[in-house]
């Protein structure tokens, strides 16, 4: 971007950042309310009987579900960015993706079980487009010398939160008061709000993202589109058979396939790039330096996103949850985790600020493995509270909000220091794809975390607690690998930045 552009961008301040960031931090805002709203019951919902109105689906399956439907939601941003960058741009990624999710969430509101899976696949289509494009245009605001750039990245984090934690009390409520599906219906107004917003202040983004940034050729141009309508057809048709049960598909196997196949997907792209991208020798190193950022993700959402899956099972089943009468809906714990960004976004933001004024750079890597090691931590805590349930207790809320407070200070070292590193290190001309790679780093860990979950057997409650434990060794263990590695490769990712501005 030029400074004139830079500029321009920054015309209508927004808390010292350029005035787009208010566009994106909005439009992220709802759409991640209608996201965690939804994704807060799906597990619930899937457990619950059939006489109480759920579909009286096994723990291991719906967790494998769940794995499934949160890592594909972030795998597809890996055609989300390629779409965006080679024929609609991301502005207009945002606003389709969101049309689709806001689509997925009214099938989810109708009570039948065909449309809830249906309003599932578009829900994980919509997510695709609109979330690796909207975090890339983030970027884009600023240039890469500017100081801010970690500071908006945080902000802009701050925003997903504020809209999880809508999300998770409005849907609670909704769950407990008058059922799932007014729940999931509140998180379809939600996604309308943002696209309303979004429409508004397009003009603040000052172009950025209008256009792709690597058109295709026309006879290119067609032949995508021939091919994206295929692959839609053939979405249909196997979803078709698999609701009329013509295809029999065991969730857990499936889980196990899809993270096999996605982890290979990310590999292969990743080195395609890397090989075959004709990048310099700076460009290569810097994706050296990236690669172990993403290991660190890795790891960190197959921990993190046990919100959603086993910590929601363990609110739900083995926490007390009335205090003066009042029973607290199981969602709402989770909104421990957003209120506590709330409260920290600002404090690690300036922090990173002053860190840098003051020469002091703790690079990229070392952010993300103490971020890493610091949400393992949180798993003690739930050593200790599932020996509680273990015993036959009821173990008190605090268990859960401290484990929520670890996994907040690990992810506000982790997740919005490796969007700016991914922004940063990535060729530019590759800006949407690396982003849409990195979010396969989510889908890897979402799907894991599933299977993980699927091992905490509701009739065996003696084993939770060696089951939290090992989840921490192994987060803490590779924490501690990829901070060694990146005391080799902190020198890497200034290489990129350098070269810019030579």
């Amino acid at each position: 971007m030029t400074d004139t552009a830079l500029d321009e961008a920054g015309k209508y301040d927004f808390f010292g950042h350029p005035a787009g960031l208010s566009t994106l931090f909005f439009t992220e805002m709802w759409e991640r309310m209608s996201y965690y709203g939804m994704r807060a019951l799906l597990v619930l919902f899937m457990t619950l009987s059939m006489q109480e109105g759920g579909l009286g689906i096994t723990v291991a399956s719906a967790t494998a579900i769940y794995g499934v439907y949160t890592g594909a939601a972030y795998f597809m941003g890996l055609p989300g960015g390629w779409i965006a960058d080679r024929l609609i741009g991301s502005q207009m990624a945002v606003w389709y993706g969101g049309i689709i999710i806001m689509s997925g969430h009214v099938l989810l509101a109708i009570p039948n079980d065909n449309t809830f899976f249906i309003g599932l696949i578009l829900v994980v289509l919509g997510t695709g487009l609109l979330k690796p494009n909207i975090g890339a245009m983030v970027g884009q605001l600023y240039s890469l010398e500017d100081e801010r750039r970690d500071a908006g990245y945080t902000l802009y984090y701050m925003g997903i939160n504020l809209g999880s934690i809508i999300g998770y009390l409005v849907c609670g409520w909704l769950q407990l008061n008058a059922g799932y599906h007014w729940a999931f219906g509140a998180a379809a107004v939600g996604m309308g709000l943002g696209l309303v917003q979004f429409r508004l202040t397009l003009y603040k983004l000052n172009g950025q993202g209008s256009i792709p940034t690597q058109p295709l050729s026309t006879v290119a141009h067609r032949n995508s589109k021939i091919a994206i309508l295929a692959s839609v057809v053939m979405l249909c048709v196997v979803t078709i058979l698999m609701l009329s049960g013509s295809i029999s598909v065991n969730p857990v196997t499936l889980a196990q396939y899809v993270a096999i196949t996605i982890t290979a997907v990310f590999l292969a792209y990743y080195v395609g790039i890397y090989a075959f991208a004709d990048l310099n020798s700076n460009e290569k190193k810097s994706l050296g330096a990236l690669f172990l950022v993403c290991v660190a993700s890795t790891f960190f959402w197959a921990g993190f996103e046990q919100a959603g899956s086993s910590l929601n099972l363990f609110g739900r089943d083995y926490t007390n949850r009335i205090i003066s009468n009042f029973e607290i809906p199981p969602a709402w714990f989770q909104s421990a985790n957003s209120f506590f960004i709330i409260i920290l976004a600002p404090f690690f933001a300036a922090l990173w600020i002053n860190i840098g004024k003051r020469w002091i750079h703790p690079y990229y890597g070392i952010k993300c493995a103490i971020g890493l090691i610091i949400m393992a931590t949180g798993f003690i805590v739930m050593f200790f509270a599932a020996q509680v349930a273990a015993s036959g207790l009821q173990a008190a809320p605090y268990w859960l909000i401290g484990t929520y407070f670890l996994h907040t200070v690990g992810e506000l070292c982790l997740s919005p220091v490796a969007l700016s590193a991914v922004s940063k290190l990535s060729p530019r001309r590759f800006a949407g794809q690396m982003m849409g790679i990195f979010t396969l780093t989510y889908s890897i860990g979402s799907v894991v975390a599933g299977l993980i979950a699927g091992n905490f057997d509701p009739n065996n409650i003696q084993q939770m607690p060696n089951l939290y434990l090992q989840i921490s060794f192994f987060a803490i263990a590779a924490g501690i690998i990829v901070g060694l590695f990146s005391l080799k490769t902190k020198n890497w990712e200034s290489l990129l930045e350098n070269e810019i501005k030579s």
